[in-house]
C-alpha cells in the first residue's frame, strides 16, 4: 500500500492510499479535521463523514477521479512522467511526483513528511532573459521543467509556468509559507495558434467589461510575448516576518461534478456522427444543478454562471470545457472562481467549431438562437426573464466596450491581427445574441403551455 499525506496549506487533514495490486484508491480523513469546527470536505463528493451507502469500489473511483484531476493534461502530462520516470498512466506515481505544488490549496506529500512552516522557504530568482531563452528552447527542453525537474502540476495543455512576482520581479518558490502567485503563458509553439496571447488578454479584458469577476492579466513582451495572469487562488498577507503566501481551496468543474478528466467536454465521444448524441460529460446542466443545491449563496452562484455561459458564445470560446471553470470552497459551500482560459476558437480554423457544452442541443457558437437559450432556460430550471435580460444586456454592453477593450490591448501591444480578427467574430456575435433575446420568455412559456 503506498500512501501520501494530504494538506489544505498547512493543515493535515488526511491520507492518501493507493494499492498496486488491486488499483484500488482510498481516502481517509484525520480524527482531527473530521472535529474541528472549521474542517470541512475536500469536495462534495468526498464528504468529511463517510456516506455507508457508498461501496468501497464507488470510494475509489472517487478518490481516483478527484485527486487525478490534479495533474496537467497533454503533452504537460508526457513531460512530467517523462522526468519523474513513471508511466504517464501511473497517476498515483504522478501525484508522488508533483503533488507539493497543485492548483488551489491541496499539497500532497510522502507519508510522514512535512509542509511545516518552519521549513525555510526557497526563491530561486528568474530574469527575463532566462524566461525568454527557456520560451525559444521549447523543442529541445519542456517550459515545465525548470532545475531538472517539473516546476508545476496544473491542469492544462498550454505551457505555463508559476512563479512568485514581487516588485516585478519573478522567482521559482519552494516552501510553505510561499507558493507562486502568477502563471507566466508564452505563445504557443504551433503557428497554428499565432497570437493567442493577445487574444486571451483581450477576452479576458473584455470579460471584466461585462461585468465578470475575472483573473487579472497583463501583456508583457520580454522579448517574446507572454501573457501573465494572477492567481485566483493565491492571496498575499504581509505580517511581521514578510511576505506569506496563502493557499485557498478550490477545484475545477470536473471534480466538483464528481467526473473525470476526460468528461471535461460534454461530448466525451467527440462530435462523429456515430457518437455525437453521447452527451454524458459535463454539461451546463449539470453545473446549474450543482450550484443550485451546493453554493454558499444559489441565486448568486446562479446568476454568475449564466453571465459566464453567455460568454462563452459571445466570444465564441470553443474550449469553455469543465475544467476551464473553478470553484472556491469550504464550510458554507460553493462559490464560483474568477473566469479564467477565455479565448476565442473561432480565431483559428483549424480549430472544430464546437462548444465544449452545448447551450440547449446546439454545440455551434454562431448557430445558437432564441430557441436553444429558451431550451437551456427549460432544462436548467433558469428565470425566463433572467436569462432574457442578461442576454439584452451582455450583447448591449459588449458594442459598447468592444472598442475600448480592442484600443485598450493594441496600445499594450497586441497583435494587430488577431484583434481585427476578434472584432469581426464577437460583434457578430452580438448581434446574435441582441436579436435572441426578445424572444427567450415567449418561447419558455410557450414550451410550458404544452
Amino acid at each position: 500500500m503506498a500512501s501520501l499525506d494530504v494538506f489544505l496549506a498547512a493543515d493535515r487533514v488526511g491520507t492518501l492510499n493507493f494499492d498496486p495490486a488491486t488499483s484500488a484508491w482510498s481516502f481517509g480523513y484525520d480524527s482531527g479535521w473530521v472535529g474541528r469546527e472549521d474542517g470541512y470536505s475536500l469536495s462534495p463528493a468526498l464528504p468529511r463523514v463517510p456516506d455507508p451507502a457508498v461501496t468501497a469500489e464507488s470510494h475509489s473511483q472517487r478518490v481516483r477521479k478527484f485527486f487525478e484531476n490534479l495533474l496537467p493534461e497533454g503533452q504537460a502530462l508526457d513531460d512530467a512522467a517523462q522526468f519523474a520516470k513513471v508511466s504517464k498512466s501511473n497517476a498515483f506515481g504522478l501525484l508522488v511526483a508533483l503533488g507539493r505544488e497543485t492548483a488551489g490549496a491541496l499539497r500532497l506529500v510522502s507519508a510522514g513528511g512535512t509542509v511545516a512552516a518552519s521549513v525555510q522557504p526557497d526563491r530561486r530568482p528568474l530574469s527575463r532573459a532566462e524566461v525568454s531563452e527557456r520560451i525559444r528552447g521549447r523543442p529541445q527542453l519542456p517550459f515545465t521543467v525548470w532545475d531538472q525537474r517539473v516546476r508545476l502540476s496544473i491542469a492544462g495543455y498550454q505551457d505555463k509556468l508559476a512563479v512568485l512576482e514581487e516588485d516585478g520581479e519573478w522567482s521559482l518558490v519552494e516552501g510553505s509559507t510561499l507558493a507562486s502567485t502568477h502563471l507566466v503563458k508564452p505563445e504557443p509553439v504551433s503557428g497554428d495558434y499565432a497570437g493567442l496571447t493577445t487574444n486571451e488578454h483581450w477576452c479576458m479584458q473584455f470579460a471584466q467589461a461585462l461585468g465578470l469577476n475575472v483573473a487579472p492579466t497583463r501583456l508583457e513582451f520580454i522579448p517574446e510575448p507572454v501573457l501573465v495572469v494572477e492567481r485566483f487562488d493565491r492571496r498575499r498577507i504581509v505580517g511581521p516576518q514578510g511576505l506569506t503566501i496563502e493557499r485557498l481551496h478550490c477545484f475545477d468543474g470536473c471534480q466538483a461534478l464528481d467526473l473525470p478528466a476526460a468528461a471535461k467536454y460534454e461530448r466525451v465521444f467527440g462530435s462523429a456522427e456515430a457518437v455525437k448524441n453521447i452527451r454524458d460529460g459535463a454539461s451546463l446542466r449539470l453545473l446549474f444543478a450543482l450550484t443550485r443545491e451546493q453554493a454558499t449563496v444559489p441565486a448568486r452562484a446562479q446568476l454568475e454562471l449564466l453571465r459566464w455561459s453567455i460568454l462563452q458564445v459571445l466570444i465564441a470560446n470553443l474550449d469553455a470545457h469543465a475544467k476551464n471553470l473553478s470553484f472556491f470552497y469550504g464550510p458554507g459551500g460553493l462559490t464560483l472562481a474568477p473566469a479564467y482560459d477565455l479565448t476565442c476558437g473561432l480565431v483559428y480554423p483549424k480549430v472544430e467549431a464546437e462548444l465544449a457544452m452545448a447551450i440547449g442541443d446546439e454545440f455551434g457558437p454562431a448557430a445558437v438562437q432564441a430557441f436553444d437559450w429558451a431550451s437551456l432556460t427549460l432544462d436548467c430550471a433558469l428565470p425566463e426573464t433572467l436569462v432574457a435580460r442578461e442576454l439584452a444586456r451582455m450583447s448591449r454592453t459588449a458594442m459598447t466596450h468592444l472598442p475600448q477593450v480592442t484600443d485598450r490591448v493594441r496600445k499594450a501591444g497586441g497583435d494587430v491581427a488577431t484583434l481585427d480578427r476578434v472584432n469581426q467574430i464577437v460583434s457578430a456575435q452580438a448581434e446574435r445574441l441582441a436579436n435572441a433575446a426578445p424572444d427567450v420568455v415567449a418561447l419558455v412559456r410557450d414550451e410550458r403551455k404544452t
